[in-house]
């Protein structure tokens, strides 16, 4: 596949482009400043600023866009993740690319699906409290994404609390309610592959937990 990441310089964005690399994919990166991308040299780097929509042109031939965008504050209040999926879309149009695969967050849930209830009615609304100006962001870029019309083939992948790892380990997609455990990142970039190949979780969302 030809895959577009958005938020490469992110911690998910660098595993999602060095694990699509050493999977045999055609990866570009859509990057603010290429001079900060460390990422392997296979990558092709387009200069883009996906929040702003400043200069946000797909290359010709991709096959998927994954955003891994995401807020580097809890105290930032602009719409990062809804502005720049949006952005995304209109450069998806433009480009006759209709795949797209987000990350979003298990808070966004607010049913609590899948989760035991001390998480639904304790953990959850306390850990919304303290992300109060990131979720609803995220919330509305899921709205953007249900909302685009049926030309749009997303899937959401909504993880647990984020933890570091060296490699990819064992983890599971839940189809339209959340994990309870935790998500390593190199799971989270792995299962995001896995569905941007995927054509049947169009259209769906899942949690991703770690084993």
């Amino acid at each position: 596949m030809h895959i577009v990441v958005a938020g490469a310089t992110g911690a998910t964005g660098r595993l999602v482009v060095e694990q699509a690399i050493e999977a045999g994919h055609e990866v570009t990166a859509l990057v603010r400043d290429a001079a900060r991308f460390t990422g392997p040299k296979a990558v092709r780097l387009v200069e883009a600023d996906v929040v702003s929509g400043g200069g946000v042109h797909l290359p010709p031939g991709a096959d998927v866009v994954i955003s891994a965008l995401g807020k580097r504050s809890a105290k930032d209040k602009a719409p990062v993740c809804e502005s720049g999926v949006r952005h995304l879309l209109a450069a998806m149009q433009q480009a006759g690319l209709n795949r797209i695969v987000v990350i979003s967050a298990a808070p966004v849930l607010r049913s609590g699906e899948g989760e035991g209830r001390f998480s639904r009615w304790v953990l959850g609304p306390l850990v919304r409290l303290w992300g109060r100006h990131i979720y609803p962001d995220i919330a509305r870029m899921e709205e953007v994404l249900q909302g685009a019309g049926d030309w749009c083939a997303w899937t959401i992948i909504r993880p647990g609390y984020l933890t570091n790892a060296t490699e990819v380990g064992r983890y599971r997609l839940v189809a339209g309610a959340n994990d309870p455990a935790n998500t390593r990142r190199p799971d989270l970039a792995a299962g995001l592959l896995a569905v941007a190949g995927d054509p049947s979780t169009a259209g769906r969302a899942f949690g991703i937990g770690s084993r």
